[in-house]
C-alpha cells in the first residue's frame, strides 16, 4: 500500500507536460488510448482561463425523438433502421412512448443523417 501512496504523490507532481507524455507512453506501451482522462486531468491545471466546457468541442450527441408525428410505420420503420437491437413492438413502444431517445453517443455526422431520415418519415427531432 506504501508503494500506492508514493505512486499517487509521484504522479500528483508531474506537470501537466509530463502527465501528457506519459500517457502517451502508456498508450504506446498497452496499445490503449487514454484521452478522456487526459482532458479531464489536464481542465482543473488550467487554471483562471476559459471554463473547460467553452474550450472543448461537443463530440457526442442524442437523436430525441419528440414527436411520432402522423405516419408512425415510416418512423418506426427508420428507428429499427437505426437501432437493430430494436424488434418490431419495441421500435412502435419507444415511437408511441415520445419523447425518447432514439440513439445516443454518437457523432455529428450520424446524428444529422438519423435527423433527417426520421424527420422525412414524419418525426419531429431533436439532437441534443
Amino acid at each position: 500500500m506504501a508503494d500506492l501512496a508514493k505512486i499517487v504523490e509521484d504522479l500528483s507532481a508531474l506537470t501537466v507536460l509530463e502527465a501528457a507524455e506519459l500517457s502517451k507512453l502508456l498508450e504506446e506501451k498497452w496499445g490503449v488510448s487514454a484521452a478522456a482522462p487526459v482532458a479531464m486531468a489536464a481542465a482543473p491545471a488550467a487554471g483562471g482561463g476559459a471554463p473547460a466546457e467553452a474550450a472543448e468541442e461537443q463530440t457526442e450527441f442524442t437523436v430525441v425523438l419528440l414527436d411520432g408525428g402522423d405516419k408512425k410505420i415510416n418512423v418506426i420503420k427508420e428507428v429499427r433502421g437505426a437501432r437493430s437491437d430494436l424488434g418490431l413492438k419495441e421500435a412502435k413502444d419507444l415511437v408511441e412512448g415520445a419523447p425518447q431517445n432514439v440513439v445516443e453517443n454518437v457523432s455529428k455526422q450520424a446524428a444529422e443523417e438519423l435527423k433527417k431520415k426520421l424527420e422525412e418519415a414524419g418525426a419531429k427531432i431533436q439532437i441534443k
